[in-house]
């Protein structure tokens, strides 16, 4: 992985994988994010260095507590800049694509700003 964007990405992807069916293995991560076997591979051997998931029998990979606290936050910031950049006027599409840039280069000051603002809204 070259960015902690990509970490980011990745362990936001487990998330939700995890969300529609409890197996995940890296061969499914590559399907949902378009990247070939063998990146996601390499990623996957990141985060598990970095105590983010474990990989148990048959490979299959889950979140350890500090990589489902990350990937949450993410999902979270994406969700809440999506709201916001539909109340603002984009369409859905255009919002959820946006959301994904976004959430990864926000500051934690500028995000507490849009939370409060679509919650409060």
């Amino acid at each position: 992985m070259k960015t902690h964007e990509s970490e980011e990405m990745y362990l936001e992807t487990i998330l939700l994988l995890r969300k529609k069916h409890p197996g995940v293995h890296a061969i499914d991560i590559a399907a949902e994010l378009g990247y070939a076997k063998s990146s996601v591979s390499r990623a996957v051997g990141l985060l598990h260095q970095k105590g983010y998931i474990e990989i148990g029998e048959n490979d299959e990979i889950t979140l350890t507590q500090a990589g489902f606290e990350k990937a949450s936050d993410v999902y979270e910031r994406h969700r809440v800049i999506t709201e916001l950049l539909v109340r603002m006027g984009a369409d859905e599409q255009l919002a959820e694509e946006n959301a994904c840039r976004i959430e990864h280069v926000i500051t934690p000051e500028l995000f507490g700003i849009m939370k409060k603002y679509v919650k409060g809204n």
